[in-house]
């Protein structure tokens, strides 16, 4: 959860820092580009899917993966220059904070696997950032997926209605209706789960990749 509350907050706060560098600056007024979860937490996305993620996970039914989103990003898109650029990059934003922090914990996890520092380590130490890291790999990679998913509030949607005609727009009026519902009976199906598990195991595939 800590992990988890780490990267809803990076990924909300790129929304806001993106969205104010296009000339909006009503998440910035509101506080938003900041790392204190307090600002980002949304009831259902931050919250309520987490826990129920946590709980079925605990209970073995593995249905529900440990994931969330935010409070969304308040944006002016009026106020934006280069509305259509914008509109991708501040919708992207917070898919690019998560993949650096992926990034990040990825070099670090590599190198100290192959230096062997990780085995210089005390248990006490070892467990806690093996943990730590695998973690905050994992959990970013898979908010970056998620919300690359086409379901409103999730910034796939945004990025697609940047894209999709205007005779399109009866179908994304119903994802904005119906998204929040349809992205928890797609979770609770296991569709997210059918499509991280394979990306999660080919990054592990290249984090062990000439360890020895």
């Amino acid at each position: 959860m800590v992990v988890l509350l780490l990267a809803i907050s990076a990924h909300e706060a790129a929304h806001a820092w993106m969205s104010y560098k296009f000339g909006d600056d009503t998440a910035r007024l509101l506080g938003r580009i900041t790392l204190n979860p307090a600002a980002h937490t949304d009831p259902i996305g931050t919250l309520l899917i987490p826990i129920a993620g946590f709980v079925f996970g605990a209970m073995g039914g593995g249905r529900f993966p440990l994931i969330g989103w935010g409070k969304p990003t308040p944006v002016n898109p009026l106020r934006w220059r280069n509305k259509d650029l914008a509109n991708v990059m501040v919708s992207i934003a917070g898919i690019l904070a998560n993949l650096l922090i992926a990034l990040i914990a990825f070099i670090i996890f590599k190198f100290l696997l192959m230096s062997r520092l990780i085995l210089a380590m005390s248990d006490s130490t070892q467990e806690p950032v093996i943990l730590f890291l695998d973690n905050l790999l994992i959990m970013n990679i898979s908010l970056a997926v998620f919300n690359l998913l086409p379901f409103p509030p999730l910034d796939g949607s945004k990025v697609l209605e940047t894209f999709l005609p205007a005779s399109m727009q009866p179908a994304l009026d119903f994802l904005e209706q119906y998204g929040y519902w349809l992205l928890i009976l797609l979770i609770y199906m296991g569709v997210f789960r059918a499509i991280i598990t394979p990306i999660i195991n080919f990054v592990h595939y290249l984090l062990l990749l000439g360890v020895r």
